[in-house]
């Protein structure tokens, strides 16, 4: 006996995915990584429908939940592939490198997406998709973390730093951020563009950077 109400995830099931997925515009390397996670074969040329059709059911159900459905799961992993999708297409014409490590003049940091503009850095950015709040101390970590990589060796032409966050930011994180940009501002040989955006209602929304204002 056939459950009538049961889907079948046949080829038909993957082209109405496909279908959908063609005008989220997806770029090529997010289509990468979720092809090696769910091991599905991946054509490298083609449209991006093509590239689509080339994929196996599971990794086209992975991508609708992403970025049709914009589900979350306990770990935070849906949130981060949204966030990549999103600091690239601030970048269109640029290579973008994720999970990767910068040197900076002290040390070294991984940032969750790099940005390069004909081999050197432009930007970087990190994430934090579950949990509590950002906090100060954690906008402070993020200040310290971007001058040191701009005061290192692939740091000369980097003006961007973007701070996503799918669980909000504490208002003293953002006002200390606000802070500490005031600063770097006295310095306009090395400027730097401070970025706090939010993920809420299946959108990102840059979080304006705001000074605390003096009790009177």
């Amino acid at each position: 006996m056939v459950n009538k109400g049961f889907p079948e995830f046949s080829r038909m099931q993957d082209g109405a995915f496909a279908e959908i997925l063609k005008n989220y515009n997806l770029p090529d390397f997010i289509l990468g990584l979720i092809a090696k996670e769910c091991k599905s074969p991946l054509a490298t040329k083609g449209r991006t429908y093509q590239k689509l059709q080339s994929m196996n059911n599971e990794s086209l159900e992975l991508l609708h939940k992403i970025f049709v459905k914009c589900e979350q799961d306990s770990i935070g992993k849906y949130a981060q592939y949204r966030f990549y999708a999103y600091v690239s297409s601030l970048y269109p014409n640029c290579e973008v490198l994720t999970n990767i490590i910068v040197s900076g003049l002290n040390n070294e940091h991984k940032v969750g997406v790099a940005i390069k503009d004909n081999g050197v850095y432009v930007a970087v950015a990190i994430n934090k998709s579950s949990g509590n709040p950002i906090s100060k101390k954690d906008t402070i970590n993020f200040f310290h973390m971007i001058t040191d990589i701009k005061n290192g060796e692939h740091g000369a032409m980097l003006l961007d730093a973007i701070y996503c966050s799918s669980v909000g930011f504490r208002t003293d994180g953002i006002t200390e951020l606000a802070t500490l940009n005031e600063f770097r501002k006295s310095d306009p040989e090395n400027t730097l563009n401070f970025k706090t955006v939010i993920y809420e209602n299946n959108l990102y929304v840059i979080q304006k950077l705001l000074l605390s204002t003096p009790k009177s």
